[in-house]
């Protein structure tokens, strides 16, 4: 595809960090919303899905936290994920007005399926890398969001 004038982006912006992190996250967001979509799945539900196996059962509100999806978002997807037998939900016996939430082993074997997904994506996304040069870009751009998440 050739570039016109009239779709060059100016160089002060391509050469400015925070442009060029919005449209790769744009675009990273993109490959990553048409991967999930292709496995039946979205992004919440392989959040909420990686929580549950990394941490063990959880409240709907602390798997909302850790996934950084929003109350009624989290809801909505796990609702889905239940209906389809991902998850299961029970009163929590410490306080019978939350559920506590467990992944399945259904719910397993898609997260690792949906893993492969997320590997591939990451492998398109991040072509023109090599190994080297993808693991310095996420150890920076983790220092980058550990600085800012701590403020």
């Amino acid at each position: 595809m050739e570039t016109t004038a009239d779709d060059a982006t100016p160089s002060r912006l391509r050469g400015t960090p925070s442009w060029l992190l919005t449209q790769t996250a744009t675009h990273a967001s993109r490959l990553v919303s048409e991967g999930f979509a292709g496995a039946g799945a979205r992004g919440y539900h392989y959040r909420l899905l990686a929580a549950l196996e990394e941490f063990g059962p959880a409240s709907q509100a602390a798997l909302g936290r850790r996934g950084g999806i929003d109350r009624s978002d989290v809801v909505a997807a796990l609702n889905e994920l239940a209906e389809v037998g991902l998850v299961g939900r029970a009163p929590d016996p410490g306080d019978r007005r939350r559920n506590i939430v467990t992944i399945t082993p259904a719910g397993l074997g898609q997260l690792r399926r949906l893993d492969g997904v997320l590997a591939g994506i990451q492998d398109e996304l991040l072509a023109p890398l090599s190994a080297d040069e993808r693991d310095e870009l996420a150890r920076l751009l983790t220092r980058v969001l550990d600085h800012h998440a701590s403020g």
